[in-house]
């Protein structure tokens, strides 16, 4: 404690405070503690566990594979023409842009029709190899050209953008219903940067392990916590600070078993020095080490390339093509490379005429690239957009909807059953792509019409919470309410509730003096558990 007077010790705090700020601030705390994005509150401190599978888990774990998806957003809008060149299409191509195509003898061939720039010539093995497949321009109707409305398209499998949730956050709250008051014992995702992306929202959680930058994640898998207690300030508020991290390391609720994964493996050193390399080295790390997360998501920014895009895309697509190709020597070398299949996103493509400052402006239909060894065969998926048929805007017309490779990628790579598939994709049916890999994703017991729907959600009105359950036939339904620390507070219901709608006062149900803040309800009725947060005003 600094041993000052009263002035002094605010003047000194004023210090530390500036020595410590661009290492800790309210919301690097927040997200250490899983309250902005990423992470689950842990309940009185009990050790994490997998509740009894519902219908909906026995999808994945009756089915359960080591299988990784690894998704690579292409952050800005890739230009899929310079990356996947139409060898068969060229004059067109390149009268559409004379300073910015590539150049013939700068290619090299994936088949007699289509070729890559030789910058990108690391995945000519892997193309050999039978390691990579390429789907044309994928896409959908009345593609939006601007990046927050497409992210959160491409992010929601929503084109109306009346979700506000994502593809995968919806599929992890069908198979994880309880997932507030008893997350899985591994995060299920893992994320970093691409903070705001809807990819893995549920309706209240966002079900990803989340990190802003690579470094945060290497911390945590090197050390096993967020934050360490070197050259803390010296004084009351050094004190404070220390206090703080030593609570954001404890709840941090994967971070031991991240550290754990990561120092069962071993590193393959040498990858390239870039940002997406940073990623990937670590995923690399956690995925030999059987960590068993399903689904990570990296990000490289800077595809927006409106000028000067010759340079800027080269930089890119170099990074891309080096980083994957030594990610998966390194899988290679573990055993794992069969085990791991990743693929590119982008929230649209570019206008196949170059604009007047050597770049290309927002598109529509752009390729996808898959890698990985499970493909089991190089190949292209779907038709070409004709460079003669474009639209009125000058964009090209896409032939595989976005949709349809995630229906794909979810059944026969991740093995999800079909009508948990059609679920998470809003409803509508999409007939898999011939990606190479399958595996069965039938149940023994599917979910039938007549099982009973069993709803919940929260409202607000007049500082006011009330819970909404909706359900088709009479059960017993027990619901308690918890606050952050894990105690239970409150039994709202523990009785039957016939079929139909109820509505229920949570601080009147209470019964008890609720103070203001979060706090988690829990649901059990038919041998299933449900839990979400709910604020109390």
């Amino acid at each position: 404690m600094c041993n000052t007077h009263h002035n002094k010790i605010k003047q000194n705090n004023a210090g530390c405070n500036h020595q410590d700020h661009k290492k800790w601030n309210r919301r690097s705390f927040l997200q250490a503690l899983g309250m902005v994005g990423g992470g689950a509150v842990t309940f009185a401190n009990t050790a994490l566990s997998v509740v009894k599978p519902s219908p909906l888990s026995v999808a994945l774990n009756e089915s359960e594979t080591d299988r990784v998806l690894i998704l690579i957003r292409l952050k800005g809008g890739n230009d899929g023409l310079n990356t996947i060149v139409p060898i068969n299409q060229y004059d067109t191509y390149a009268n559409a842009r004379p300073s910015i195509r590539i150049k013939e003898d700068q290619l090299f061939n994936l088949d007699s029709n289509f070729g890559m720039p030789n910058y990108a010539q690391k995945l000519e093995r892997m193309w050999g190899d039978g390691k990579m497949k390429v789907v044309h321009g994928v896409g959908y109707n009345d593609s939006s050209l601007s990046h927050f409305k497409g992210s959160d398209i491409w992010a929601s499998s929503d084109v109306t953008r009346t979700q506000n949730n994502g593809w995968l956050g919806r599929y992890f709250e069908n198979l994880y219903p309880d997932y507030l008051v008893n997350p899985p014992e591994k995060p299920v995702a893992i994320q970093i940067g691409s903070n705001g992306n809807l990819i893995f929202e549920g309706d209240d959680l966002n079900f990803a392990f989340s990190a802003a930058d690579p470094k945060k994640l290497f911390d945590i898998a090197q050390n096993g916590t967020l934050y360490d207690f070197d050259n803390l300030p010296d004084c009351t508020y050094g004190e404070k600070v220390g206090f703080l991290k030593g609570v954001a390391n404890t709840t941090f609720t994967y971070a031991g078993v991240i550290n754990e994964a990561y120092e069962k493996s071993n590193d393959y050193g040498d990858y390239p020095d870039n940002n997406l390399s940073r990623q990937l080295s670590i995923i690399s790390r956690l995925i030999k080490g059987n960590l068993g997360t399903k689904v990570y998501l990296v990000t490289i920014g800077s595809f927006d390339t409106h000028n000067d895009q010759p340079n800027r895309h080269q930089e890119l697509i170099s990074q891309l093509t080096e980083t994957i190709s030594y990610f998966y020597e390194d899988l290679g070398d573990a055993g794992w490379d069969d085990k791991v299949v990743a693929m590119t996103i982008s929230e649209f493509g570019r206008r196949v005429k170059q604009n007047g400052s050597n770049g290309t402006d927002h598109g529509t239909a752009a390729p996808v690239m898959l890698f990985g060894k499970g493909l089991e065969g190089n190949g292209f998926i779907g038709e070409h957009p004709d460079l003669t048929q474009l639209t009125k805007n000058g964009d090209m017309t896409h032939s595989v909807d976005f949709r349809q490779l995630y229906a794909s990628v979810m059944k026969e790579w991740l093995c999800i059953d079909e009508n948990l598939v059609k679920q998470v994709l809003l409803g509508e049916e999409y007939e898999s792509l011939d990606l190479g890999f399958s595996c069965s994703s039938s149940i023994e017991n599917p979910i039938t019409d007549n099982e009973q729907i069993f709803e919940h959600l929260v409202t607000y009105s007049e500082n006011q919470s009330f819970l909404h359950i909706t359900n088709t036939k009479s059960a017993h339904v027990d619901i308690s309410l918890y606050n952050l620390t894990g105690q239970k507070v409150a039994t709202l219901r523990n009785e039957v509730m016939i079929e139909g709608k109820h509505i229920i006062n949570i601080k009147e149900a209470s019964k008890t003096n609720l103070a203001e803040g979060f706090y988690a309800y829990r649901i059990v009725t038919n041998k299933k558990k449900y839990s979400k947060p709910v604020m109390i005003l």
